[in-house]
């Protein structure tokens, strides 16, 4: 078995040191030396392994975009592939799901959106996060709506989940999750074709709505 580098031994620990750094002074106040001592490593090891404190930032965003990809790809493959509006769904809750919404996660993600305005590595980044999550939604509507009629859907979706949690980002009460998903779901409900959406009704839960099948 190949013997692993310093660089992924730590990896685990100087991301969650770099978003722990974010949450608490943010990017401009972060520096290595204070990264270093949250993983507890010496700086040298972040220079020397990751090039600093920007190349650093790049390997947690794409951490936590693989945890978004992985999420999305494990609710998917734990719904029938010919339920389309619990697909819909299962895409719309791994982007709300715990790791998306948790406070430093969060502070992350509105770190990495500055950036990537005037970096191309995030932007390129931030380019392939879109166009898989409509990807995503694109392949689930074409199920059931012309191609065309699907593009603008699933734009529109993806507009909804990223304003609403940019939103909720933003406000001192934090991300609604529930709120969220019943604002994004009522949506996909009403651009379905009348007589798939009348096969569905919205399951109400203490924790979190969901879908069914009306009359299992």
């Amino acid at each position: 078995m190949p013997k692993l580098g310093v660089a992924e031994i730590r990896k685990p620990q100087l991301i969650d040191a770099t978003m722990e750094a974010i949450n608490e002074v943010g990017l401009q106040k972060a520096n290595v030396v204070m990264i270093s001592g949250y993983a507890g490593v010496s700086p040298a090891i972040i220079n020397h392994h990751f090039g600093g404190k920007d190349k650093l930032l790049e390997a947690t965003m794409r951490h936590v975009l693989k945890e978004l990809a992985d999420n999305i790809r494990q609710r998917l493959a734990e719904v029938p592939t010919d339920n389309v509006v619990a697909r819909l769904d299962a895409i719309v809750r791994a982007n709300f799901d715990t790791n998306q919404v948790d406070g430093r996660v969060v502070k992350t993600w509105l770190t990495f959106w500055s950036q990537s305005m005037h970096r191309d590595d995030l932007f390129r980044l931030q380019r392939v996060n879109q166009k898989r999550l409509l990807s995503y939604l694109m392949y689930e509507l074409k199920q059931v709506m012309p191609r065309t009629r699907a593009r603008q859907v699933s734009q529109t979706i993806a507009a909804l989940i990223d304003g609403i949690w940019l939103r909720g980002a933003l406000s001192p009460e934090g991300i609604d999750v529930i709120e969220a998903r019943q604002l994004i779901d009522g949506y996909i409900i009403e651009q379905l074709p009348v007589k798939l959406a009348d096969r569905y009704d919205i399951v109400r839960l203490d924790v979190a709505p969901t879908f069914e099948a009306a009359g299992k």
